[in-house]
């Protein structure tokens, strides 16, 4: 088996590899490290590569898309709450202990779905960020909700902290988890162990998140 990877050069001190939710093998490493040390070092990891590519849990599964009728389920903060559709007239999508939507609007429900769940995660995310950030000493340029379809969140060169909009459909403190797991990247690149140390004093349930992720991300990944 070939394994095709991408390498990302930098100013950091060691090598990392990464395989996306996409299957991509990225490796980021130290600008001194030839392409010769790098290829040796994917060799002596293509077993473990080999089985984060085939991991049934990381990856998603083929699902039926959602019709959005009355009695479908729909993930919101780690819970499924039941759709319905009525036949008044209104726009948007309305949500108390349960989705509502309006027959008329129903051909639209995959765009108005999305909206909904964009908006309701730059509601819940931004004070979270805020918070953190407060509790952690450190400033962020701007926080957004976006389409990311392999990752969970980013926090950029520049200091944004991207979040997929999918992740509103996780438990709260899974929420909580991977805005913290962002900010604390503003002050330790990498995921050393003083990375998990600073987390684990703003979240001290994080492998409970974590195992969350692992055990339920794929379901995050199917849109609704």
């Amino acid at each position: 088996m070939t394994l095709d990877y991408e390498i990302k050069y930098s100013n950091r001190k060691t090598l990392n590899i990464t395989v996306e939710r996409d299957r991509s093998i990225i490796v980021r490493a130290p600008k001194t490290l030839s392409v010769e040390r790098i290829q040796e070092i994917i060799d002596s990891k293509r077993q473990w590569i080999r089985e984060k590519i085939a991991h049934s849990q990381k990856y998603p599964l083929d699902y039926s898309p959602k019709e959005f009728v009355s009695g479908e389920t729909l993930m919101y903060l780690g819970k499924n709450y039941q759709l319905l559709v009525k036949q008044d007239n209104f726009d948007g999508v309305k949500f108390n202990q349960r989705f509502t939507i309006s027959k008329s609007n129903q051909k639209d429900s995959n765009r108005l779905f999305k909206d909904w769940y964009m908006g309701r995660s730059l509601f819940k995310i931004k004070p979270l960020a805020k918070k953190y950030a407060e509790s952690l000493g450190v400033e962020y340029n701007d926080c957004k909700v976006s389409e990311m379809k392999y990752r969970w969140a980013s926090c950029t060169p520049k200091n944004n902290i991207i979040f997929n909009w999918r992740i509103i459909k996780a438990p709260q403190y899974v929420v909580e988890y991977l805005v913290a797991h962002e900010l604390v990247h503003l002050i330790e690149n990498n995921h050393t162990p003083q990375f998990w140390h600073i987390l684990s004093i703003q979240i001290p349930n994080y492998l409970k998140a974590k195992n969350w992720l692992k055990i339920n991300g794929h379901l995050l990944e199917v849109d609704f």
